[in-house]
Order: structure tokens, then C-alpha cells, then sequence
């Protein structure tokens, strides 16, 4: 029942999704994200169920009571059936545009097999330079993460 209704959701105009959003969520919503690249330097990237564009950056929200770098870790498994291992933070950023604290976290694939859920159909690697259609604000983080994290080596 939950993927027919993810499916019509993806379907709305974006300013449908984005007013939806600010009357639910409460004034700053508290979420973390996952940066995982392979040896050959490309991204992961989650295909959504539920978004207007498809790609994304593995993601989700902070519950109360609950430590950033672990909330990642749980989201990842809830979202994958994986374990991943938190390697460091790499930016804590607010976005006044969605209401939106985001702590992105380098992380690394440890063990599990991709069992498909509700929300993430299909995950895969893609070349840096050649990403798919996907929102404007994450393509430029993976941007600012590959050049942050080529100047530290």
C-alpha cells in the first residue's frame, strides 16, 4: 500500500512537496546524510521511491535522543539491509530555504547485501562528472566533498 502512495507522491509538482513539507515538519528539521565513494572515486547514490527526482544522496532524519553519527548508521540499514561504518563529518550546514540542519558524514560500505525497501529501490556508484538528474543543492555537495577531500590528501 505504501509504494502506490510513495509513486502518486513523486508525481506532484515540486512546489506541492515543498509546502507539504513546511507545514509538517516542525520550524528546523535535524537530518544526516552519507558521502560513500568507491575505490574508483564515484558516488553512491540512492534511487528514491518517493522523490520528484529519483537520485540521491543517502539521507534521513535525526530522531530525539538520538547521536547524529548513529542515526546515519540506522538509516542506511533501515533503507538497505547494509551496515556502514561513520569515517568522519565532513560539513554541518542550515538551509533557511527548507528549514533544514544537515550533517553530512563521510562514511564506508562494511557488510550486508542491498535488500530493496520502501523508500530506496535501487542504489549504484556514478562517476562524479557524470550524475544523474537529481536536486541541484546535492549535486553541489558532492562537488564541495570532492574537492574538500581532495585537498586533504
Amino acid at each position: 500500500m505504501l509504494k502506490p502512495l510513495l509513486r502518486i507522491w513523486r508525481t506532484l509538482p515540486m512546489w506541492v512537496h515543498v509546502l507539504a513539507m513546511r507545514a509538517y515538519r516542525p520550524k528546523f528539521r535535524a537530518s544526516v546524510a552519507a558521502l560513500i565513494f568507491d575505490e574508483q572515486k564515484r558516488i553512491l547514490l540512492f534511487k528514491h521511491t518517493y522523490r520528484k527526482f529519483e537520485w540521491g544522496i543517502p539521507a534521513g532524519g535525526l530522531e530525539f535522543n538520538e547521536q547524529p553519527d548513529r542515526a546515519i548508521v540506522r538509516e542506511f540499514f533501515e533503507e538497505t539491509g547494509m551496515q556502514i561504518k561513520v569515517e568522519k563529518l565532513l560539513l554541518a550546514e542550515s538551509s533557511k530555504e527548507d528549514h533544514n540542519i544537515s550533517l553530512i558524514y563521510l562514511c564506508k560500505i562494511v557488510s550486508g547485501t542491498f535488500k530493496e525497501s520502501s523508500e530506496i529501490s535501487e542504489m549504484k556508484y556514478f562517476d562524479v562528472n557524470a550524475l544523474p538528474q537529481m536536486l541541484f543543492a546535492e549535486k553541489e555537495l558532492i562537488r564541495w566533498a570532492v574537492d574538500s577531500l581532495n585537498t586533504d590528501d
